[in-house]
């Protein structure tokens, strides 16, 4: 019985192994791989078909024949020679159309191309900066505003306004490119941008004196902090914010230092090695000092933190938009000789100083923030005047007859001061070019305007 049941079952299981090869013949394997290659061939199939149906391939063909014609026969944006001779009576009729470029993504430029006229690429560009100006409605930064306006960057002032003035940046207002900030840089600040340009400091000798610990910083007198807060105070907490912004951000920074790091000089012209003399109690230490830290914050962020920062030395600059009484000579000069007030010239009037016009200083600011040298670097102009001499050139712009009025001099008062700018000229390929019988007419004639409108205002 057991032997039939087998022989039963024995049958069965030959019949399903023989019907499991049978399909395993019949039916191929499945492959991935196979059902890739068939879909991909019936994809370019559909596609063939779909670009020669109705014309299609031959439109396409056509839209790149006019492409490459718009791109090849275009006529150039401009020419080297084209922007360099730009008139001011051409100006206003290019507005319209300089506008509308500035306003795109990018802004175009020219090319290096070594004094040779040549074609700038469509597309092809420098690309549009947004850039931090602090102290920028005063009377360096203003100009230093409207340089980076007219190249098509994006920029914001930061100003308290101490002595800045809204005037010297309301011509910007309408200008989408442009924003102002009334804001302390002792106080922190967020913003997002490329490049920061830190000015902010009461540069005058009348302002810097008013409120010198302002001017540096003051850490345990209340009532000495609220008396006199000032340029310490600026210089590093200003510079400490600066630099900790551009750290966050990875912006580069541009610290804009001074002369008189190098006090009263033993060494003359003054280099960027010469480490200076100067009286760390004075009444100028507030600002010299204060400079000479801002220094060290500066390079203590580059080497300890990769910070890409930039350090100019500015030396006696003047032209339109200085404050008319400030107390630095050639404005205390120009001013006085359009009231018809004495010039004052303190001590023997034998102290040398050296006079740069600020369109100078603006281009000295930009080439050292567009170079790759950290600096410091010396802008200056080294043609050297004594006061008696500067006074001379006054009377023969302003008013010949003009007088000379000699008082006491000044405490801690540099005898000699004139830059080397060797490393400027051969790092940034930077010098400057307008001398002072040519620079003092126009801020003259700033000035005179400002002193005929402040009269009326107090008639």
């Amino acid at each position: 019985m057991n032997n039939m049941k087998q022989l039963h079952k024995h049958p069965s299981a030959n019949h399903r192994r023989d019907e499991e090869m049978m399909s395993t013949h019949e039916i191929p394997p499945y492959s991935p791989k196979s059902l890739k290659h068939t879909s991909a061939v019936r994809s370019i199939s559909r596609s063939v078909n779909y670009i020669l149906k109705e014309q299609r391939l031959l439109f396409t063909l056509v839209g790149i024949l006019i492409g490459s014609v718009f791109f090849i026969y275009q006529p150039s944006l401009s020419t080297v020679s084209s922007i360099d001779t730009v008139t001011s009576k051409e100006l206003p009729s290019m507005r319209a159309v300089s506008f509308s470029q500035r306003d795109t993504n990018t802004h175009y430029s020219r090319p290096a191309t070594h004094g040779a006229t040549g074609r700038i690429p469509v597309g092809i560009g420098r690309k549009r900066m947004r850039v931090v100006v602090t102290g920028g409605s005063g009377f360096v930064g203003s100009h230093l505003v409207d340089k980076l306006i007219a190249r098509g960057d994006e920029v914001i002032v930061i100003d308290n306004f101490f002595t800045g003035r809204k005037e010297n940046v309301e011509h910007h207002f309408v200008n989408p490119r442009f924003e102002l900030i009334r804001h302390d840089v002792v106080e922190p600040i967020l913003l997002e941008v490329d490049q920061i340009y830190h000015l902010a400091c009461p540069a005058s000798p009348v302002h810097y004196k008013y409120n010198p610990v302002k001017t540096i910083i003051s850490f345990y007198f209340p009532t000495l902090y609220l008396c006199l807060f000032r340029c310490f105070h600026t210089n590093v907490m200003g510079t400490l914010n600066m630099l900790g912004l551009a750290k966050r951000i990875g912006a580069r920074f541009l610290l804009t230092s001074t002369s008189e790091v190098y006090g009263d000089p033993l060494e003359h012209p003054q280099k960027e090695t010469y480490w200076g003399h100067v009286n760390p109690i004075g009444v100028r230490s507030c600002y010299d000092e204060g400079k000479r830290t801002a220094e060290t914050l500066t390079m203590d962020y580059h080497r300890g933190d990769g910070v890409e920062v930039r350090i100019a030395r500015i030396f006696n600059t003047y032209g339109p938009r200085m404050c008319l009484d400030d107390g630095r000579v050639v404005s205390n000069f120009v001013s006085q000789a359009i009231r018809k007030q004495p010039m004052t010239v303190y001590g023997d009037g034998k102290q040398t100083r050296s006079f740069q016009y600020v369109s100078d200083l603006v281009d000295g600011l930009m080439a050292l923030m567009e170079g790759e040298h950290i600096g410091p670097f010396n802008l200056g102009n080294p043609g050297e005047f004594t006061m008696l001499e500067l006074a001379q050139v006054v009377k023969e712009t302003i008013d010949s007859s003009a007088t000379i009025e000699f008082r006491e001099n000044t405490a801690d008062d540099p005898q000699k001061r004139k830059p080397d700018i060797s490393k400027a000229k051969e790092l940034l390929n930077w010098e400057p070019k307008v001398p002072l019988h040519e620079g003092l007419p126009k801020m003259a004639s700033d000035f005179r305007n400002r002193i005929l409108n402040e009269d009326e205002g107090k008639g």
